[in-house]
């Protein structure tokens, strides 16, 4: 049985309302229904949403997430318009832009529609902070390249665990990989985020030096958050940690530098993420 302080309030408002209709006109796809995200309906309300291009299937299958997994359909070019549409019509202030892993695509696993995407929301949104939190793109340097000379405000790849049990938890994936991709996108110079999920069979002990091997590549932003199973067919959840733990956590990352950390029970890697960003922007105007 979970605990009491993971328990949600469903509330479907005007607000929530308004955002699924624009997301269901422009007929794009979110990270929020697709990964059955626990705070769908407080960022919905809050008129924040993660927008998910490059379909809603995905290549890999990893123990945690809920995404569908298959052979995905064919590239949707007028994707990058209709997202930076939707963005327009919310009137957001921040953006959160994901996608689902494309293998199949051998020539550049959806690189160029990652950075038509950010353009297009740039053209037409000129005011609106742009973050993506983007696959591992097989950590390929000409589509990761691709993705950077797109300038986001924010460039996040998450790397979901500690790697004792990364083959378990992402057996299609790479650890070192997805280190690599961060390391290159600081290289670049992007503010850079990642975060990763406790309850897996990690130990806080392992959690701390996977924080502290972040924090030496450069990474800005660290979020953490509690894994819970989203079906029977997932991997189970090994222990629910306390919003105690996590409060030190975030002290732990907060002492060794980043310059946000977003540490609960209920934290995912867009969670509060445009107050995120305003604080990880004025902890470096300082």
């Amino acid at each position: 049985m979970k605990p009491d302080w993971l328990k949600i309030k469903i509330k479907r408002t005007s607000e929530f309302k308004d955002l699924n209709s624009i997301i269901k006109s422009k007929k794009l796809h979110t990270v929020c229904e697709e990964a059955r995200c626990p705070n769908i309906y407080e960022c919905w309300n809050r008129r924040t949403a993660t927008i998910m291009i490059l379909g809603d299937i995905c290549t890999r299958r990893c123990g945690f997430c809920s995404v569908k997994t298959g052979a995905p359909l064919s590239i949707d070019y007028d994707e990058p318009a209709r997202t930076a549409d939707a963005v327009k019509l919310m009137g957001l202030k921040h953006v959160v832009i994901t996608s689902v892993d494309r293998d199949d695509l051998k020539d550049d696993y959806g690189a160029e529609i990652w950075a038509e995407t950010i353009k297009r929301v740039r053209s037409e949104c000129p005011e609106t902070t742009i973050e993506v939190l983007t696959p591992d793109f097989q950590a390929n340097q000409k589509c990761l390249e691709r993705v950077f000379t797109a300038r986001p405000d924010i460039f996040s790849h998450n790397i979901e665990c500690v790697p004792r049990i990364s083959r378990e938890v992402r057996p299609q994936s790479s650890w070192e990989r997805s280190m690599k991709v961060l390391e290159e996108s600081v290289k670049y110079g992007l503010n850079t985020k990642t975060g990763i999920m406790a309850g897996l069979g990690e130990t806080d002990s392992e959690i701390k030096n996977v924080m502290s091997r972040i924090k030496a590549l450069g990474v800005n932003i660290f979020n953490i958050g509690q894994y819970l199973q989203p079906t029977k067919d997932h991997l189970e959840v090994s222990r629910y940690v306390t919003p105690e733990q996590f409060a030190h956590f975030k002290e732990y990352g907060l002492g060794i530098g980043f310059s946000v950390v977003e540490s609960g029970p209920l934290v995912r890697s867009s969670y509060h993420a445009d107050e995120q960003a305003k604080a990880h922007f004025e902890h470096n105007e300082v």
